[in-house]
């Protein structure tokens, strides 16, 4: 039964990564190490904005070693086997395009286990040295990413299907000539100050959006044989359009700031190339400019020399949880490179992202006060503003939702009445009758009886990330400006809402309202003391219990994913001393999951926290 887990391409005669560039580059990926020595800080304020420094603890640094990743890799493998080597292709580009995940270099395939990452060399705790698969989206990958293929092919939007540039030399605009491929970015140099030692091009392509979206736009595997599955709507209408899974890239270009035309804070010192940006694009939001007096991207700079002109390589998200579990799973070989800090700026610059994300606003409709001898109720309305770029959550829709938590209180703070009350000891989310949660739920429809989107087995919430063919609901706020309607899906069925309904801000515009409104009846007890408080907040969780749950009853029911040692025997460095080693993956998620020093994936609060009073 093992064999069906770690079936390669070859033997499943299916290409599920058939577009960009293929493995078997000439000129292979420098190791994140080899960038450290000039791009990384070592005293004083540089880590705050060094490249290398604040790319260190990002999820970008650390796709490979994020262990909910590995749960639901093997999962997706079991589901549909071999098709990790889609799941792998962003996660690991080095190792990808390196012939150590399925496609091997020269065709063929890499051998067992290859979709399950055990071809891959180096392991979890391992530095970003040399020839370490797990070193996640490395610096040279994205700075060698070319908007078009070698031969003039078009670019992409979504699934990594990225073109690299694999050069044999690289010439500066100056004539000097390097070997390799140049390190691509958004400036161009006019002397020689700041000017880097290596080759480079200035590439517009690294201030656009498109660059972003060809990871962070994802459908169902485009294979050589077309979608793997395409997207049945509400009633059970079936298309020929891919399944969407995660658009964001789609969520922004079809909002107000992908059309705002501004300068965007590049190109402001003399010897560099002045450059205007078309829209917010997600590099303005997600590696925000040092304001840092001693600003530089290189140690070689001197201080000062980019402040306020230095995008930052946080890449801030959402992700919390995953960064505080790596900074100490992984706290030999990783952060004990000096990247213990690394991951405190990751966590902090998701908390800054998630409090600048959203503005909740709260006020009173009705109340009628309680006294000594009869109860009381209040009605109050609650309204979440969007103020992101995409919808509000976005990205990977498993396990991942936002939540409204309303509390009405006594005057000595006690709690009289909640809606949507989270237990942080068990990790379960009260879904009472006027619970609002954002979410996206994707499914597999059955034809019935009763003909459905499932969502559910048994009672149990289900996610088949790479089988799901439906959206049972998606009310998830839109971005300012929001039309799901666009050219090649004019009826916006790859991201309009499902199963909820957000007003037009005008009639027949087509531009959906980017807030949502709640209202909300509590009952107030006999006694209560007055004034009563109102406190509403907006809460965010990366993964919930239902999907941790999922993860390790899906992985043992039969055949059972192996403990992940005896899964990738024979693989490079194996048998690990570390990770999950004797467990599966999804056993390992679930004992960080009830590990009290990370918490059960805990909630953080997004936006303000609104409060209002009633008069007595």
């Amino acid at each position: 039964m093992l064999a069906c887990l770690v079936l390669s391409n070859a033997a499943l005669a299916i290409d599920f990564t058939p577009h960009g560039t293929q493995p078997g580059l000439a000129w292979g990926m420098e190791e994140p190490m080899a960038c450290s020595s000039c791009h990384r800080g070592f005293s004083g304020n540089d880590p705050n904005f060094m490249p290398h420094s604040t790319w260190g603890g990002s999820m970008m640094a650390n796709a490979m070693r994020d262990p909910l990743f590995w749960a639901a890799l093997d999962i997706a493998n079991k589901d549909y086997p071999g098709v990790g080597d889609f799941c792998l292709r962003c996660h690991t580009p080095p190792g990808w395009l390196a012939g150590r995940v399925v496609k091997a270099i020269g065709g063929g395939s890499t051998g067992p286990g290859g979709a399950s990452g055990c071809q891959l060399n180096g392991d979890y705790d391992d530095n970003d040295g040399k020839s370490n698969d797990y070193a996640g989206v490395t610096c040279h990958f994205c700075h060698r990413m070319m908007p078009t293929g070698p031969a003039g092919q078009p670019g992409m939007i979504g699934n990594a299907n990225i073109w690299i540039d694999d050069s044999s030399t690289c010439t500066n605009p100056s004539g000097d000539t390097f070997g390799g491929p140049c390190r691509r970015g958004p400036y161009g140099y006019t002397s020689g100050f700041l000017e880097p030692p290596h080759g480079w091009v200035a590439s517009p392509y690294h201030q656009d959006s498109k660059l972003c979206g060809t990871c962070h736009d994802v459908t169902t595997p485009d294979t050589d044989e077309g979608p793997l599955k395409t997207l049945v709507l509400e009633g059970g209408v079936a298309t020929t359009r891919p399944m969407p899974l995660e658009r964001t890239y789609s969520e922004w270009n079809n909002s107000l700031f992908s059309e705002t035309i501004f300068r965007d804070g590049m190109g402001e010192g003399p010897d560099l190339v002045p450059a205007i940006a078309k829209a917010q694009q997600c590099q303005n939001c997600h590696m925000r400019s040092s304001d840092d007096p001693e600003a530089k991207a290189c140690n070689q700079n001197p201080d000062g020399s980019r402040t306020g002109n230095l995008p930052v390589h946080e890449f801030a998200g959402a992700n919390t949880w995953i960064p505080s579990i790596i900074k100490t799973e992984y706290a030999n070989g990783v952060t004990g490179f000096d990247r213990e800090a690394d991951f405190d700026r990751t966590i902090a610059s998701a908390r800054a992202m998630l409090e600048s994300s959203a503005s909740v606003e709260t006020s009173i409709l009705a109340y009628s006060p309680p006294t000594a001898g009869s109860a009381g109720s209040i009605s109050v309305r609650v309204k979440v503003t969007n103020l992101s770029g995409h919808k509000l959550p976005t990205g990977y829709a498993e396990g991942r939702r936002m939540w409204l938590n309303v509390k009405a209180l006594s005057a000595t703070d006690a709690v009289v009445a909640e809606s949507a009350a989270y237990d942080g000891t068990t990790g379960v989310l009260t879904e009472d009758a006027q619970a609002k949660v954002y979410e996206v739920l994707q499914g597999i429809w059955t034809s019935g009886p009763p003909a459905e989107c499932k969502i559910e087995e048994a009672g149990k919430k289900q996610f088949h990330f790479v089988l799901n063919n439906c959206v049972r609901k998606d009310n998830r706020i839109p971005p300012l400006g929001f039309h799901p309607a666009a050219d090649g899906d004019p009826n916006g069925d790859e991201i309009r809402p499902v199963a909820y309904t957000y007003p037009e801000v005008s009639p027949g515009s087509g531009v959906l309202v980017n807030y949502d409104s709640a209202d909300y009846t509590f009952v107030l007890p006999a006694g209560t003391a007055r004034p009563i408080k109102i406190e509403a907040g907006l809460k965010f969780q990366i993964a919930s219990k239902d999907y941790i749950e999922f993860l390790k009853d899906e992985s043992a029911e039969a055949p059972a994913v192996p403990a992940e040692n005896t899964l990738c025997t024979g693989g490079p460095g194996r048998p690990f001393n570390i990770g999950p080693q004797s467990l599966s993956r999804a056993d390992y998620l679930f004992q960080l999951w009830n590990n009290p020093a990370y918490g059960k994936s805990p909630p953080e609060t997004a936006g303000n926290v609104a409060t209002v009073s009633t008069p007595n």
